[in-house]
């Protein structure tokens, strides 16, 4: 949203107030001070925490309370605090009006410091502008404006700490909301604070961020009265008691109430029972209904105004009656403590005060009022085009045209959530027979691209009864199908949406396209399912038919999943013909890198998935990047990459809780769980397996249990509890088990096989490995192939296990270095059992050196133990100095040693460059260095 014009700013960012104009901080003061009665621990809290903050350790707290609790009210009082000890203070309101423009409330926020924003690096700040629509340029990620955000922050906070207070941020805008939460959870090291308060009732983006929050109860008894005597001392008795009884310990209702009593007061207390806040309303109704006519028009127009810009309020009142105003003319409004000024900001001293003239309003009367603020914003398009949709009674075509155009302006500001809101709400002032289904389309696709099935379903319900032209209605088909969970498992819905996929791309240019890209969740559908042969052979054929030739990355993608078995061969025949830079979209990478884990080809997934990691953290797209990382993390345990599979896996935790994909958090977290356990970290490996298990079921994500079946099993076989290892695996392979899965099943199937062995269930071993050496001849796999070659010599009789044992680590397992070292720890072992000393010893060191260098703590001391009764002394291994450090500090690091500065390294992941030097600064002792130069010269290890 572009700076309001007509606002002077002082050149340290503050706002310089017209002459004249003030909010009487005194007695706003006096007021705060009224209704803290009672709220002492909780102030305490608020100042132990801008304390901290103003000293560098910052972070965040959400107050949450009913309409009236104090929360304003202790906000203020911490912002005070604050500013008298040196803090610069950043205030927001969310305004109900403000809620569907993008990035509003950020603005709002962060305008008085917008002179900050050339500090930026370049690409940081055209996300930034380009979100408030001040520069044109390519549309920004989200989380882009949400780095520039916190630098910006983070750079003002060099040079004084900051507080940054929201209130009423349940009205703030969801795109703004995602930002604050993405800087909220990144002020831990920062000299900055913000404190947000929600009203309960309200469901925001707020309410999943993780934040710490404050839940503020009614007041006490004792607390209650004594803010009514200070507020109104001079009571009877009879009234005193009834507005303690109705207030019910609201510290608003017990400041405000009394001050509506007139003449008789005993009368009016014991008038019938109203909700406290209808009370509340009516009290500052009462206010309003005395002031001149020019202050009610003003104060109706701020009411329904987004900005709060005094210019604006006053331009827009003067359309709405005709009538010359000035600054006078709000006088009697700040007087009657209604509203206040600050600077050129017009602001209701209380959310209620707005709601409660807005509402008291008549119908004709709000209409007009949203009339006069379009056509005082002709130069803001996307606050006219809601204002004037707010202004329209029924269908208008002309302000669904501009709400359409708001929509494009918003994508181009990477805000797509309100550009499918705007749709929406555009279709809603279309006429069925006129735009109304091509708006609805077009929305519920967005949400489809946003990954929010849901709504794009109830969109394309809306649709369905709305005239669309040929291809549109072919769309609605399409999307409809690829939205329907049951085209996953019927072949005559797929063979529907086949037929219409075909017509699309016979009708359109990007048609074959947009089937291809509603055919992929069709896919993912049958690898987590379970569906038909049928069903599975339709989706690849479509596939095929609609893809652009040979090499087609999204119909390799699609054939993978829908069939990973059978099309296995075919999908690795064609991926020599395919290299990651080939591939421009990184999200395109990632769909291939992830479908070549799906058939087990984790070599092959490895450049792409990391092609993909590296592009999406270019671009900013941070929920793709999560879901890569957690591809990554898979890949690199398979690999034997550890260090890196633990960092992909810490970092995709992180993002994706922050981007709102809570599975695949969880995905992460088993993976982070199952290198826990090859570490020897068996408690933390323990909690992270049972509390994932616990979110799974209570999510519903069954398909993804058979992940923490197999954390499980590797959990019980690297502490050689092989019993239940075999249980573990086994239920991932039983059609009746709730954690069935048999893709997954085969990720674990040697480890399955070898604790079959080793708890003399060698007929469950044969049939096993039966399985997987035809799995493996049919898919091509390596990485099956290699299981195959490394369960022979376990399942084989002594008699012919040796050169079993010596043909595998000799071709089959290079690639994979866990089960190399695993077999050569076996081949080992059954050389010293059969009296072969001196032969078993090079292997149990190859097994003892490659565990130490995984950091497989608890088989590199199988290995040691194997090797002292072969006869060689062996001591414990040295520890790593690697081990100290946190995944992240690790991350950080290595950047750091290749160059990169403390704002690079920052960009690259998404932490601004005050934090990465904090972290630094912990590393550096860690390691036994202080400098970064040395850290260029210390081994970080590398996978």
């Amino acid at each position: 949203m572009p700076a309001t014009t007509g606002r002077t700013t002082a050149p340290d960012g503050l706002v310089t107030p017209p002459a004249g104009a003030g909010g009487r901080p005194q007695e706003r003061g006096r007021e705060a001070g009224t209704r803290l009665y009672g709220r002492d621990p909780e102030l305490r809290l608020l100042s132990d925490l801008t304390s901290r903050g103003l000293a560098g350790a910052g972070g965040a707290l959400l107050l949450r309370g009913e309409a009236g609790i104090g929360k304003t009210a202790l906000l203020g009082a911490a912002r005070d605090a604050a500013v008298r000890q040196g803090a610069r203070a950043l205030s927001a309101v969310g305004v109900q009006s403000e809620a569907s423009v993008p990035f509003a409330g950020l603005h709002q926020l962060l305008r008085p410091v917008l002179d900050r924003a050339p500090a930026l690096i370049p690409r940081q700040r055209q996300a930034l502008l380009a979100a408030f629509g001040m520069a044109e340029g390519v549309a920004p990620e989200l989380f882009s404006v949400g780095l520039a955000s916190l630098e910006l922050i983070s750079g003002l906070a060099e040079t004084a700490p900051v507080v940054l207070v929201v209130d009423d941020a349940q009205w703030v805008d969801g795109p703004s909301g995602e930002v604050l939460a993405f800087v909220a959870r990144r002020l831990d090291t920062e000299r900055a604070v913000m404190l947000l308060a929600v009203r309960d009732g309200h469901d925001t983006v707020l309410n999943d961020a993780g934040l710490p929050e404050l839940a503020l109860a009614q007041l006490d008894d004792d607390a209650a009265g004594a803010l009514l005597a200070a507020r109104a001392p001079g009571l009877a008795q009879a009234v005193r008691d009834r507005l303690l009884a109705e207030a019910a310990g609201n510290p608003l209702a017990l400041a405000e109430l009394p001050a509506a009593l007139s003449g008789d007061g005993v009368r009016q207390a014991s008038a019938p029972w109203l909700p406290i806040t209808r009370r509340l309303e009516r009290t500052f109704l009462s206010r309003a209904a005395g002031l001149p006519a020019a202050a009610r028009t003003i104060l109706l127009i701020a009411a329904a105004d987004d900005e709060g810009d005094l210019a604006e309020i006053l331009r827009a009142a003067e359309l709405l009656d005709g009538t010359p105003l000035s600054v006078g003319s709000l006088e009697p409004a700040v007087q009657a403590r209604l509203i206040e000024l600050d600077g050129y900001d017009v602001r209701f001293r209380h959310p209620l005060i707005r709601s409660a003239l807005y509402q008291a309003a008549t119908p004709s009367r709000r209409l007009a009022a949203h009339a006069a603020l379009a056509a005082a914003l002709d130069g803001h398009q996307e606050r006219r085009a809601w204002h004037r949709a707010a202004a329209s009674p029924g269908p208008d075509d002309d302000a669904a045209l501009e709400l359409e155009a708001a929509a494009r302006k918003a994508l181009a500001r990477g805000a797509p959530r309100a550009a499918a809101v705007a749709l929406r709400r555009a279709a809603q002032l279309s006429a069925a027979d006129g735009s109304r289904g091509r708006l609805l389309l077009r929305a519920a696709e967005i949400d489809f691209e946003l990954g929010d099935a849901a709504a794009a379903r109830r969109k394309l319900a809306e649709a369905r009864s709305a005239r669309l032209a040929e291809g549109e209605r072919l769309r609605l088909i399409l999307w409809t199908e690829a939205l329907n969970e049951e085209s996953w498992y019927s072949p005559e819905r797929v063979r529907v949406f086949a037929d219409v996929a075909d017509q699309l791309a016979g009708s359109e240019s990007d048609g074959a396209a947009l089937a291809l890209r509603a055919l992929w969740p069709l896919s993912i559908g049958c690898w987590y399912g379970n569906p038909a042969q049928e069903t599975r052979d339709l989706v690849v054929k479509t596939a095929r038919r609609l893809g652009r030739g040979d090499g087609d990355p999204m119909v390799l993608s699609i054939a993978a999943c829908a069939d990973p078995v059978k099309e296995a061969a075919w999908v690795l025949g064609e991926m020599p013909e395919v290299v990651p830079e080939s591939v421009a979209d990184p999200a395109e990478q990632h769909a291939l890198g992830a479908s070549l884990t799906a058939i087990w080809a984790f070599d092959l997934s490895w450049p792409f998935l990391c092609a993909s990691v590296d592009g999406l953290r270019r671009q900013g797209r941070l929920g793709l990047l999560g879901e890569a990382l957690a591809s990554q993390a898979w890949a690199a345990v398979h690999l034997g990459k550890h260090r890196l599979a633990e960092s992909a896996a810490d970092e995709a935790a992180r993002l994706s809780r922050d981007t709102g994909r809570p599975r695949w958090a969880l995905v992460a977290d088993l993976a982070l769980a199952t290198l826990a356990s090859e570490r020897g970290d068996q408690e933390r490996a323990n909690e992270l397996i049972r509390t994932t298990e616990a979110e799974l079921l209570s999510v519903g994500a069954q398909s993804i249990l058979g992940f923490a079946q197999f954390a499980r099993g590797r959990h019980a076989l690297v502490n050689n509890q092989h019993g239940d290892a075999f249980e573990q695996f086994a239920r991932v392979l039983d059609p009746s088990d709730v954690a069935y899965h048999p893709y997954v099943g085969y990720l674990g199937i040697a480890d399955l096989i070898e604790a079959a062995v080793r708890t003399g269930r060698d007929e469950e071993a044969e049939r096993h490995l039966a399985a997987l050496d035809a799995v493996a001849k049919r898919t091509t796999s390596p990485f099956l192939r290699a299981m195959a070659a490394y369960a022979r010599p376990l399942v084989a009789p002594d008699d012919a296990a040796e050169p079993l044992y010596q043909q595998a680590l000799d071709s089959g397992l290079s690639r994979w270095p866990l089960h190399r070292a695993r077999l050569l720890l076996a081949y080992g072992r059954w050389l010293r059992r059969r009296r072969r000393l001196l032969e078993s010893r090079p292997p149990l060191r190859a097994a003892m050196e490659s565990f130490d260098a995984l950091g497989i703590a608890a088989f590199s001391e199988d290995a040691r133990a194997e090797l002292r009764a072969a006869g060689e002394a062996v001591g414990r291994p040295a520890p790593d100095t690697l081990d100290r450090l946190t995944p992240q500090e690790l991350q950080i690091a290595r950047l750091a040693a290749s160059g990169m500065t403390n704002r690079e390294i920052g960009t690259q992941l998404f932490l601004s460059h005050r934090t990465v030097g904090f972290h630094l600064s912990r590393i550096f002792p860690k390691l036994g260095i202080t400098s970064r130069g040395q850290l260029r010269l210390a081994d970080l290890g590398g996978d």
